[in-house]
């Protein structure tokens, strides 16, 4: 290895460890600053920021490239300073909240806090918060085979090509964000479950549609308005998590329970789906299976869920 890669995976390792030592915390912040009936809405307008974010810097970092390969780096800097800026200087949390939350923000961290926030819950909410990590893994397992492979569905069984391909799931990226703040708006009127399980069923089934269909103008509608069925899912899987806490003292570590099972789907789901894609002798097509059946099983899941509600 040459000392410029040696110090660039330095630099990624040292990144990617502070990112995860404040991405918690700062999550945890949104329920020690919103009450419980409205966490599926301020979710649903994070979710947008971040969506917006993250369009706005792939479009001006490209730009940026162009005029230096330096620059896109001292940019997303500079732009991560003014953020720590305004969230030090003009984000108040709660007096309190802010004690008791920092220290289970802290204990997400490690299996002691963690095991210390499941002992002081009862029977039922912690099956239920088994149930409801076990439905978040299997529907982003679900979810990663349609992200992971949908480009090389388009390419090789609808015969797009490679830059129209990539458009598919642009798509639905699209349709979650201009559907992620009326997606906790919809919850706070059905409930988080049932919003939930209605989201898994309109996407699935419109995969699932799509897999004996495979027509190259359907698969628009169908990740377009899958992509709002996502939402409903997305949007309040976090809210119910930490409505699942019976005190708002342990939002920080049930915060990071649900990065805990997302994280691990995201980590087995590539492994899962590309065995099953390679078992398939290469057929893409089956991813339209696959995701159906991973939301199938966190569909059944929900239905045993009982907690999570909005308080």
């Amino acid at each position: 290895l040459g000392p410029q890669l040696v110090f660039f995976m330095i630099a990624i390792g040292v990144f990617l460890t502070a990112m995860a030592a404040f991405r918690t915390p700062v999550i945890a912040l949104m329920p020690d600053l919103t009450p419980s009936p409205l966490r599926s809405q301020a979710n649903g307008i994070i979710n947008l920021m971040g969506g917006v974010g993250t369009l706005l810097a792939t479009l001006a970092g490209g730009l940026l490239y162009g005029v230096g390969r330096v620059v896109p780096f001292v940019f997303g800097g500079l732009v991560m300073a003014i953020a720590v800026s305004m969230l030090f200087f003009f984000v108040k949390e709660k007096k309190g909240a802010a004690t008791e939350s920092s220290a289970d923000e802290e204990g997400a961290a490690d299996a002691v806090g963690a095991l210390r926030a499941i002992k002081t819950v009862s029977p039922d909410a912690r099956r239920s918060l088994a149930l409801l990590l076990l439905a978040i893994f299997c529907w982003f397992v679900g979810y990663n085979a349609v992200e992971t492979f949908l480009t090389s569905y388009g390419v090789s069984e609808l015969g797009m090509s490679i830059g129209r391909a990539t458009l598919l799931m642009g798509v639905a990226s699209l349709a979650f964000l201009a559907f992620a703040v009326p997606a906790g708006y919809i919850a706070a009127r059905l409930g988080r479950r049932r919003t939930i399980i209605t989201g898994l069923t309109i996407f699935g089934s419109l995969l699932l549609f799509n897999f004996f269909l495979q027509d190259a103008r359907m698969i628009w509608a169908v990740l377009g308005i899958g992509g709002a069925g996502w939402a409903l899912v997305n949007i309040n899987s976090l809210p119910m998590v930490l409505d699942t806490a019976e005190t708002d003292a342990d939002v920080g570590a049930y915060t990071g329970f649900y990065y805990i099972a997302s994280q691990l789907a995201a980590v087995a789901g590539p492994m899962i789906n590309g065995y099953i894609v390679q078992w398939g002798g290469g057929d893409y097509n089956l991813i339209f299976i696959v995701t159906p059946f991973f939301f199938l099983l966190a569909v059944l899941c929900m239905l045993g869920v009982t907690r999570g509600e909005a308080r």
